[in-house]
């Protein structure tokens, strides 16, 4: 299949291009790009208005294909990922059988080759069952295809097993990405532990449960030579660890979500369980640091975390209900607000949503130029929507950002040359 994206602003934070022009697309591969290179033909997308850029890429996603089908399944997981203008996305491994080996490697991508929409990558356990008392098959998964190394939902808490998981992970240039928590210092906790958790009576988490967790693991970092990826980072303690570990020369990156860059504790109302994640919503002040790091790119990247959960599940008492939202369609329009606040530039925003993860992780894409693959994005930064959960494309309902106003959504996802998603108003 060829394309034509004709008339669009073609914003690539790889190679710093920023023009208006146009993309032409043959089979899976960009053919060429530039000003007024293509006459309009069959195929031809009209992007005039719009932004066109690398395919977005998440890090950071829970599938729940195998084992969890009723909350999310590669099908319906990517097929929200394209909608909100994800091309990639890294799917983490709790899943039922966790990711710990070859064998569910392999099928979760073959699986992903016979029903996803965008390129599902593998991210496998650091330990068996993510129980965190042995390592996991780390060689056999990466030779099945595992990009990167995470018990997500659950911090390896033995430090020499994660320096271990971290040595083993170097030798295949593997990224560890770390879920920072200590769960002695965060057991029994259901949101932020603050001014707030005491006036709604709920129990903390503090934010040194997770600054703690960060520094133990940029030690290891730095002893072993390990690629340290900090995942969902949320408190200003964490921020000035990552950012010390930075200036020393050790190698860790990390990512932040967008609800995290929105919302804070004092939004949490009602004891709506949709604003319960983890790690928590944090303060005002947390917030106001985790915008100023993901300017200056201490934090590197934005990641949804997108983690889907049934709705008798949320609909349950907020100490009781499971942690996490879904997040793959508000992801742009989310992070878009924070370009027209003012907090970072959209080439930045992009920058963090495409070339970066992309690097993070070695994958394809993330990238516009002759030869590359044709995962491409086309959004509209002026279009005007109202998010309504039971119109998504996620089998799951959890937002807290039901019924906002949104500025930004994505008009055309192309995957592998094909057009895989188009908006129809």
């Amino acid at each position: 299949m060829n394309l034509i994206l004709k008339n669009g602003r073609i914003l690539d934070p790889a190679s710093g291009r920023d023009e208006i022009g146009d993309i032409v697309i043959q089979e899976d591969r960009i053919r060429d790009l530039g000003p007024g290179i293509a006459a309009p033909g069959p195929g031809t997308l009209d992007c005039t208005g719009m932004i066109v850029c690398p395919g977005l890429i998440d890090l950071h996603v829970h599938l729940r294909e195998p084992g969890f089908e009723y909350k999310e399944t590669i099908e319906t997981g990517t097929r929200a990922a394209v909608a909100g203008g994800f091309t990639a996305v890294c799917a983490m491994p709790n899943t039922n059988p966790v990711n710990d080996n070859a064998g569910t490697t392999a099928y979760l991508l073959q699986r992903a080759r016979e029903l996803s929409s965008a390129r599902v990558y593998a991210v496998g356990a650091i330990t068996v069952g993510s129980r965190g008392e042995a390592l996991a098959s780390i060689g056999d998964m990466h030779r099945a295809g595992a990009v990167a190394l995470s018990d997500d939902g659950r911090p390896v808490m033995n430090a020499q097993i994660l320096r271990r998981a971290m040595e083993y992970a170097s030798m295949f240039n593997m990224p560890v990405i770390q879920h920072s928590e200590d769960l002695n210092l965060s057991a029994g906790g259901a949101m932020h532990e603050g001014e707030v958790s005491l006036r709604l009576g709920l129990p903390g988490i503090s934010g040194q449960s997770e600054s703690t967790m960060i520094a133990r693991d940029v030690l290891l970092a730095g002893q072993t030579g390990a690629h340290l990826h900090v995942a969902h980072i949320s408190s200003g303690e964490s921020i000035e660890a990552v950012r010390q570990a930075k200036k020393r020369g050790i190698r860790v990156t990390a990512e932040v979500t967008p609800h995290h860059l929105t919302l804070i504790d004092e939004d949490i109302k009602n004891y709506d369980a949709n604003f319960k994640m983890n790690p928590p919503l944090r303060s005002r002040a947390d917030r106001q640091i985790l915008l100023e790091a993901l300017a200056d790119g201490t934090i590197d990247i934005i990641a949804t975390d997108h983690a889907p959960h049934a709705a008798h599940e949320k609909q349950q008492e907020f100490t009781r209900a499971p942690m996490g939202i879904i997040g793959l369609e508000t992801a742009l329009p989310l992070t878009l607000r924070l370009v027209e606040q003012g907090h970072i530039s959209l080439m930045r925003a992009i920058e963090a949503l495409t070339s970066r993860p992309a690097s993070i992780a070695n994958l394809p894409g993330g990238k516009l130029q002759a030869g590359a693959p044709a995962d491409v994005t086309v959004f509209d930064p002026n279009l005007s929507w109202t998010l309504d959960p039971a119109q998504g494309r996620s089998k799951s309902r959890n937002t807290p950002f039901a019924g906002w106003n949104f500025k930004g959504r994505a008009v055309y996802t192309v995957v592998g040359g094909r057009l895989v998603y188009q908006l129809h108003n």
